[in-house]
Protein backbone atom coordinates (compact mmCIF):
# COMPACT_ATOMS: atom_id res chain seq x y z
CA UNK A 1 0.00 0.00 0.00
CA UNK A 2 2.51 2.71 1.01
CA UNK A 3 4.35 2.03 -2.36
CA UNK A 4 1.30 2.41 -4.34
CA UNK A 5 0.70 5.75 -2.39
CA UNK A 6 4.19 6.81 -2.94
CA UNK A 7 4.09 6.52 -6.53
CA UNK A 8 0.95 8.19 -7.04
CA UNK A 9 2.06 10.90 -4.62
CA UNK A 10 5.26 11.29 -6.80
CA UNK A 11 3.85 11.32 -10.08
CA UNK A 12 1.38 13.66 -8.75
CA UNK A 13 3.86 15.91 -7.54
CA UNK A 14 6.05 15.62 -10.63
CA UNK A 15 3.18 17.54 -12.91
CA UNK A 16 2.26 19.57 -10.32
CA UNK A 17 6.41 21.35 -10.76
CA UNK A 18 6.25 21.12 -14.12
CA UNK A 19 3.15 22.69 -14.19
CA UNK A 20 4.16 25.51 -11.78
CA UNK A 21 7.46 25.84 -13.55
CA UNK A 22 5.44 26.79 -16.46
CA UNK A 23 3.18 30.00 -14.96
CA UNK A 24 4.19 33.18 -15.19
CA UNK A 25 6.32 34.16 -12.00
CA UNK A 26 4.12 36.02 -9.67
CA UNK A 27 4.85 37.12 -5.86
CA UNK A 28 1.78 34.17 -4.83
CA UNK A 29 4.15 31.29 -6.69
CA UNK A 30 6.15 30.65 -4.10
CA UNK A 31 3.47 30.71 -1.24
CA UNK A 32 1.11 28.04 -3.39
CA UNK A 33 3.80 25.65 -4.12
CA UNK A 34 4.91 25.77 -0.33
CA UNK A 35 1.01 24.87 0.44
CA UNK A 36 0.81 22.35 -2.14
CA UNK A 37 4.30 20.57 -2.69
CA UNK A 38 5.52 19.68 0.13
CA UNK A 39 3.79 16.51 2.71
CA UNK A 40 0.92 15.31 2.68
CA UNK A 41 -0.10 11.90 1.82
CA UNK A 42 -1.99 12.63 -1.72
CA UNK A 43 -4.80 10.07 -0.42
CA UNK A 44 -7.60 12.02 -2.97
CA UNK A 45 -5.53 10.98 -5.47
CA UNK A 46 -4.90 7.07 -4.90
CA UNK A 47 -8.66 7.26 -4.52
CA UNK A 48 -8.79 8.72 -7.66
CA UNK A 49 -6.25 6.25 -9.34
CA UNK A 50 -8.24 3.28 -7.53
CA UNK A 51 -11.73 3.98 -9.16
CA UNK A 52 -9.82 4.38 -12.51
CA UNK A 53 -8.68 0.93 -11.72
CA UNK A 54 -12.03 -0.36 -12.30
CA UNK A 55 -12.73 1.71 -15.05
CA UNK A 56 -9.75 1.40 -17.30
CA UNK A 57 -9.07 4.95 -17.32
CA UNK A 58 -5.53 6.27 -18.52
CA UNK A 59 -2.99 6.52 -15.44
CA UNK A 60 -1.62 9.98 -16.66
CA UNK A 61 -4.98 11.01 -17.32
CA UNK A 62 -6.06 10.08 -13.90
CA UNK A 63 -2.48 12.29 -12.50
CA UNK A 64 -3.58 15.50 -14.47
CA UNK A 65 -6.65 15.00 -12.49
CA UNK A 66 -5.38 14.48 -9.23
CA UNK A 67 -3.20 17.03 -9.59
CA UNK A 68 -6.33 19.39 -10.00
CA UNK A 69 -8.09 17.65 -6.72
CA UNK A 70 -4.73 18.45 -4.72
CA UNK A 71 -4.92 22.25 -5.57
CA UNK A 72 -8.13 21.73 -4.64
CA UNK A 73 -7.30 20.40 -1.73
CA UNK A 74 -4.00 22.51 -0.83
CA UNK A 75 -6.36 25.58 -0.92
CA UNK A 76 -8.78 24.52 1.51
CA UNK A 77 -5.81 23.57 4.18
CA UNK A 78 -4.54 27.02 3.58
CA UNK A 79 -8.01 28.88 4.19
CA UNK A 80 -8.67 26.15 7.13
CA UNK A 81 -5.33 27.15 9.15
CA UNK A 82 -6.14 31.15 9.08
CA UNK A 83 -6.40 32.95 12.60
CA UNK A 84 -10.04 33.83 11.74
CA UNK A 85 -10.58 30.19 10.85
CA UNK A 86 -9.11 27.07 12.88
CA UNK A 87 -5.86 29.34 13.72
CA UNK A 88 -2.93 26.35 12.87
CA UNK A 89 0.79 27.60 13.02
CA UNK A 90 1.76 24.32 12.02
CA UNK A 91 0.43 22.20 8.59
CA UNK A 92 2.43 18.98 7.84
CA UNK A 93 4.77 18.86 10.87
CA UNK A 94 5.79 22.90 9.69
CA UNK A 95 5.01 26.75 9.72
CA UNK A 96 1.28 26.95 7.96
CA UNK A 97 1.78 28.90 5.26
CA UNK A 98 -0.08 32.19 6.83
CA UNK A 99 3.03 31.72 9.42
CA UNK A 100 5.38 31.66 6.74
CA UNK A 101 4.05 34.30 4.24
CA UNK A 102 1.70 36.38 6.53
CA UNK A 103 -1.99 35.95 5.67
CA UNK A 104 -3.00 38.17 3.10
CA UNK A 105 -0.63 36.67 0.73
CA UNK A 106 -2.23 33.05 2.32
CA UNK A 107 -5.35 33.94 1.36
CA UNK A 108 -4.69 35.23 -2.52
CA UNK A 109 -2.29 31.97 -2.46
CA UNK A 110 -5.08 29.57 -1.25
CA UNK A 111 -7.78 31.52 -4.06
CA UNK A 112 -4.83 31.35 -6.81
CA UNK A 113 -4.60 26.96 -6.07
CA UNK A 114 -8.54 26.94 -6.27
CA UNK A 115 -8.50 28.71 -10.17
CA UNK A 116 -5.13 26.45 -11.03
CA UNK A 117 -7.13 23.37 -10.35
CA UNK A 118 -9.74 24.51 -12.82
CA UNK A 119 -6.63 25.55 -15.46
CA UNK A 120 -5.18 22.28 -15.14
CA UNK A 121 -8.66 20.21 -15.69
CA UNK A 122 -9.42 22.18 -19.13
CA UNK A 123 -5.56 22.17 -20.40
CA UNK A 124 -5.23 21.08 -23.88
CA UNK A 125 -2.81 18.02 -22.56
CA UNK A 126 -5.63 16.80 -20.32
CA UNK A 127 -6.47 13.92 -23.34
CA UNK A 128 -10.00 13.56 -22.61
CA UNK A 129 -12.54 15.20 -24.49
CA UNK A 130 -14.15 18.64 -23.86
CA UNK A 131 -17.55 17.93 -22.92
CA UNK A 132 -15.61 15.66 -20.25
CA UNK A 133 -13.38 18.41 -19.44
CA UNK A 134 -16.53 20.77 -18.41
CA UNK A 135 -18.34 18.05 -16.47
CA UNK A 136 -14.93 17.56 -14.33
CA UNK A 137 -14.66 21.23 -14.24
CA UNK A 138 -18.06 22.11 -12.86
CA UNK A 139 -18.30 18.90 -10.54
CA UNK A 140 -15.47 19.93 -8.92
CA UNK A 141 -16.62 23.49 -8.45
CA UNK A 142 -20.06 22.76 -6.78
CA UNK A 143 -17.32 20.11 -4.34
CA UNK A 144 -15.28 23.44 -3.44
CA UNK A 145 -18.24 26.32 -2.72
CA UNK A 146 -20.47 26.69 -0.73
CA UNK A 147 -22.59 23.03 -1.66
CA UNK A 148 -19.27 21.86 -0.86
CA UNK A 149 -15.80 22.51 0.84
CA UNK A 150 -16.46 26.09 1.61
CA UNK A 151 -20.32 25.16 3.39
CA UNK A 152 -18.64 22.78 5.44
CA UNK A 153 -16.24 24.73 7.06
CA UNK A 154 -18.86 27.40 7.15
CA UNK A 155 -20.50 24.87 9.50
CA UNK A 156 -17.85 23.53 11.18
CA UNK A 157 -16.85 26.80 12.29
CA UNK A 158 -20.57 27.82 13.26
CA UNK A 159 -21.43 24.74 15.03
CA UNK A 160 -18.63 25.32 17.75
CA UNK A 161 -19.35 24.91 21.34
CA UNK A 162 -23.12 23.78 20.23
CA UNK A 163 -25.16 20.83 20.82
CA UNK A 164 -25.95 19.30 17.17
CA UNK A 165 -27.41 16.66 15.96
CA UNK A 166 -25.89 13.37 14.32
CA UNK A 167 -28.00 14.65 11.26
CA UNK A 168 -25.93 17.74 11.06
CA UNK A 169 -23.04 16.53 11.72
CA UNK A 170 -22.93 14.19 8.85
CA UNK A 171 -24.01 16.50 6.83
CA UNK A 172 -20.86 18.83 7.75
CA UNK A 173 -18.28 16.45 7.19
CA UNK A 174 -19.31 15.40 4.15
CA UNK A 175 -19.39 18.77 3.11
CA UNK A 176 -16.28 19.95 4.41
CA UNK A 177 -14.30 16.77 3.45
CA UNK A 178 -16.53 14.07 1.70
CA UNK A 179 -17.64 16.29 -1.45
CA UNK A 180 -13.86 16.46 -3.03
CA UNK A 181 -13.63 12.61 -2.15
CA UNK A 182 -16.58 12.50 -4.32
CA UNK A 183 -15.56 14.19 -6.79
CA UNK A 184 -12.64 11.89 -6.88
CA UNK A 185 -14.91 8.92 -7.27
CA UNK A 186 -16.75 10.19 -9.90
CA UNK A 187 -14.25 11.44 -12.29
CA UNK A 188 -13.76 8.08 -13.81
CA UNK A 189 -17.34 8.22 -14.11
CA UNK A 190 -17.12 11.59 -15.98
CA UNK A 191 -14.68 11.00 -18.20
CA UNK A 192 -16.84 7.87 -19.78
CA UNK A 193 -20.47 9.59 -19.27
CA UNK A 194 -21.36 6.37 -17.41
CA UNK A 195 -24.29 8.53 -15.84
CA UNK A 196 -26.37 5.45 -14.49
CA UNK A 197 -23.51 4.82 -11.69
CA UNK A 198 -22.83 8.95 -10.62
CA UNK A 199 -24.96 8.99 -7.79
CA UNK A 200 -23.78 5.84 -6.63
CA UNK A 201 -20.17 6.86 -6.69
CA UNK A 202 -20.86 10.28 -5.45
CA UNK A 203 -22.11 8.87 -2.21
CA UNK A 204 -19.24 6.13 -2.14
CA UNK A 205 -16.91 8.48 -2.57
CA UNK A 206 -18.84 10.80 0.28
CA UNK A 207 -18.79 7.82 2.22
CA UNK A 208 -15.17 7.53 2.24
CA UNK A 209 -14.81 11.24 3.08
CA UNK A 210 -16.37 10.96 6.22
CA UNK A 211 -14.37 7.95 6.87
CA UNK A 212 -11.01 10.16 6.47
CA UNK A 213 -12.72 12.57 9.02
CA UNK A 214 -13.64 10.32 11.37
CA UNK A 215 -10.00 8.94 11.46
CA UNK A 216 -8.53 12.75 11.42
CA UNK A 217 -11.02 12.99 14.74
CA UNK A 218 -9.78 10.48 16.17
CA UNK A 219 -6.44 10.86 15.72
CA UNK A 220 -6.96 14.49 17.47
CA UNK A 221 -8.66 12.98 20.03
CA UNK A 222 -5.84 10.79 20.85
CA UNK A 223 -3.35 13.68 20.71
CA UNK A 224 -0.75 12.14 18.22
CA UNK A 225 0.78 15.01 17.16
CA UNK A 226 3.95 13.35 15.01
CA UNK A 227 0.80 11.41 13.09
CA UNK A 228 -1.00 14.47 12.17
CA UNK A 229 1.06 16.55 11.76
CA UNK A 230 -0.45 19.93 13.38
CA UNK A 231 -1.32 20.42 17.33
CA UNK A 232 -3.72 17.80 18.43
CA UNK A 233 -6.77 17.89 21.00
CA UNK A 234 -7.66 21.28 19.41
CA UNK A 235 -11.25 19.76 18.76
CA UNK A 236 -12.02 19.22 22.59
CA UNK A 237 -10.60 22.60 23.18
CA UNK A 238 -12.62 24.49 20.69
CA UNK A 239 -15.30 22.65 21.38
CA UNK A 240 -16.07 21.30 17.86
CA UNK A 241 -19.00 19.02 16.55
CA UNK A 242 -17.60 15.60 15.86
CA UNK A 243 -18.99 12.56 15.90
CA UNK A 244 -16.73 11.99 19.14
CA UNK A 245 -17.93 14.71 20.69
CA UNK A 246 -21.65 13.45 20.34
CA UNK A 247 -21.27 9.42 20.29
CA UNK A 248 -18.07 9.22 22.54
CA UNK A 249 -15.02 7.72 21.14
CA UNK A 250 -15.16 4.37 21.59
CA UNK A 251 -18.58 4.65 19.73
CA UNK A 252 -17.13 6.27 17.11
CA UNK A 253 -14.57 3.40 16.23
CA UNK A 254 -17.63 1.37 15.67
CA UNK A 255 -19.34 3.48 13.43
CA UNK A 256 -16.60 4.29 11.15
CA UNK A 257 -15.87 0.03 11.14
CA UNK A 258 -19.52 -0.17 9.81
CA UNK A 259 -19.22 2.62 7.55
CA UNK A 260 -16.15 0.68 6.28
CA UNK A 261 -18.49 -2.83 5.62
CA UNK A 262 -21.21 -0.28 3.74
CA UNK A 263 -18.71 0.86 1.42
CA UNK A 264 -16.81 -2.32 0.65
CA UNK A 265 -20.91 -3.74 0.22
CA UNK A 266 -20.75 -1.02 -2.70
CA UNK A 267 -17.75 -2.19 -4.09
CA UNK A 268 -18.24 -5.95 -3.99
CA UNK A 269 -19.71 -6.37 -7.59
CA UNK A 270 -16.18 -4.93 -9.19
CA UNK A 271 -14.53 -7.76 -7.39
CA UNK A 272 -10.89 -8.15 -8.20
CA UNK A 273 -10.53 -4.74 -9.59
CA UNK A 274 -11.99 -2.90 -6.44
CA UNK A 275 -8.92 -4.43 -4.11
CA UNK A 276 -6.67 -1.51 -4.43
CA UNK A 277 -9.71 0.88 -3.89
CA UNK A 278 -10.70 -1.43 -0.17
CA UNK A 279 -7.23 -0.95 0.62
CA UNK A 280 -6.64 2.54 0.34
CA UNK A 281 -9.96 2.25 2.88
CA UNK A 282 -8.60 0.35 5.56
CA UNK A 283 -5.27 2.10 5.56
CA UNK A 284 -7.61 5.65 5.62
CA UNK A 285 -9.25 3.76 8.39
CA UNK A 286 -6.27 2.43 10.50
CA UNK A 287 -4.10 5.44 9.85
CA UNK A 288 -5.36 6.30 13.93
CA UNK A 289 -4.13 3.18 15.34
Amino acid sequence: MKRKLHKIAKDTNSFLKKYLKLQKKTGLLKAMSYGLLPGGKKIRSKILVDVGKIFNINYNVLIQIGAAVECIHAYSLIHDDLPCMDNDNLRRGRLSTHKKFGEFTAILAGNSLLTLALEILTDNNLKINNKSKVYLASFISKSSGHEGIAGGQYYDLSFEKKKISLTKILNMQKNKTGKLFGFCCVAPLLILSKKKELSKFNKIGEDIGLLFQTADDLIDFRGDKKLAGKKTRKDLTKGKATLISLLGYKNTIKYAEKLKLNIFNKIRIYGNKSSDLKETIEFILNRNR
